[in-house]
């Protein structure tokens, strides 16, 4: 079994991200083969809030140039988590 740490690598922080936080929208990146249930357990667990729903978008590394050296950033997949009105916030997201 999975523990939360190993489904959410980090959070992550941009102008759209932060703006999204006041509606109760938190952004993640997550392993590669979570499923959005994973997901779903991982943050109600890790933070003690309700998830009503998850959106999940993978993406692909770009493809980056040094010189004649062609190489590629790495993928990620990202989630995008929504909580009840009900539920608290993460407290994470605040101080920032």
């Amino acid at each position: 079994m999975r523990t939360p740490y190993d489904v959410i690598i980090t959070p992550v922080i941009s102008e759209k991200s932060m703006d999204d936080a006041a509606d109760k929208k938190y952004t993640f990146k997550v392993a590669k083969d979570a499923t959005k249930p994973e997901i779903k357990a991982a943050v109600e667990e890790a933070f003690g809030v309700s998830v009503v729903k998850v959106n999940v978008s993978n993406y692909d590394g770009k493809v980056k140039r040094q010189g004649k050296y062609v190489g590629r950033t790495a993928s990620y997949k990202k989630a995008i988590v929504t909580l009840s009105e009900s539920s608290k916030t993460i407290e994470f997201f605040e101080g920032l």
